[in-house]
């Protein structure tokens, strides 16, 4: 997947910005799934790091706001640096009134979506990040995670300590080999996948086939 995100900027010249906003869209949809089909009223809990995954929340969170829910908006551990792609989102965020709170009381949330970490983890989470992974955890909270939970290594499938536990996943194009893995799973929950536009071309020239898995729905459940 690193290489098929590579590609799609250099090659294919669809931008970050692009790719980001199919992710975020779709992860507000599924959260709308997850809530029985309605968003007017729903209290949703956003965390957001300050890379690419965290753009994706931070899409999401604006879709989720025009759509009726009230959004619980953190940036951890800190808000994403200045003139990137995840900055923009989040200055278009503040330009709605979504403003970021230091603290969620997740116990009045309908449901919390973890996008604090991707698929670039390294070892455990560390600091805030980790302090807010344990307090989720407690929290019993519905959870949607955006391309994996965060903790989770995406290429083993070994949880880290601590790991988010969700309810359900939302990954990206193609499901990361440690998602599908045994000790994933009980971290993993429900596990989707959506589209973020990557054409079947580039799939082809990596030696992948790959059906139109996302003709008749742009997010697929893939059965455990």
């Amino acid at each position: 997947m690193i290489e098929v995100d590579r590609l799609m900027v250099e090659e294919y010249g669809i931008q970050l910005i692009q790719m980001m906003e199919n992710a975020g869209r779709n992860l507000a949809e599924l959260s709308r799934r997850l809530l029985a089909g309605s968003l007017e009223g729903m209290c949703i809990g956003v965390l957001c790091g300050a890379g690419n995954n965290g753009g994706g929340g931070m899409v999401a969170a604006r879709h989720l706001s025009n759509r009726g829910a009230e959004i619980r908006l953190k940036y951890t551990p800190h808000p994403p640096a200045a003139n990137s792609v995840p900055n923009l989102q989040a200055r278009i965020l503040s330009r709605m009134g979504v403003h970021e709170q230091e603290q969620i009381d997740f116990e009045h949330c309908d449901l919390v979506i973890d996008a604090m970490i991707g698929y670039g983890l390294r070892g455990d989470p560390r600091g805030e990040i980790a302090e807010w992974i344990q307090q989720l955890n407690r929290s019993g909270c519905k959870v949607l995670a955006l391309d994996t939970p965060s903790g989770l290594d995406t290429t083993t499938g070994q949880p880290g300590n601590p790991c988010i536990r969700a309810t359900a996943t939302m990954t990206l194009a193609l499901p990361k080999t440690g998602l599908l893995m045994p000790d994933a799973r009980a971290y993993v929950g429900d596990l989707y996948v959506a589209d973020i536009g990557v054409p079947p071309q580039l799939y082809a020239a990596l030696g992948i086939e790959m059906p139109p898995i996302f003709e008749s729905d742009t997010i697929m459940h893939i059965p455990a």
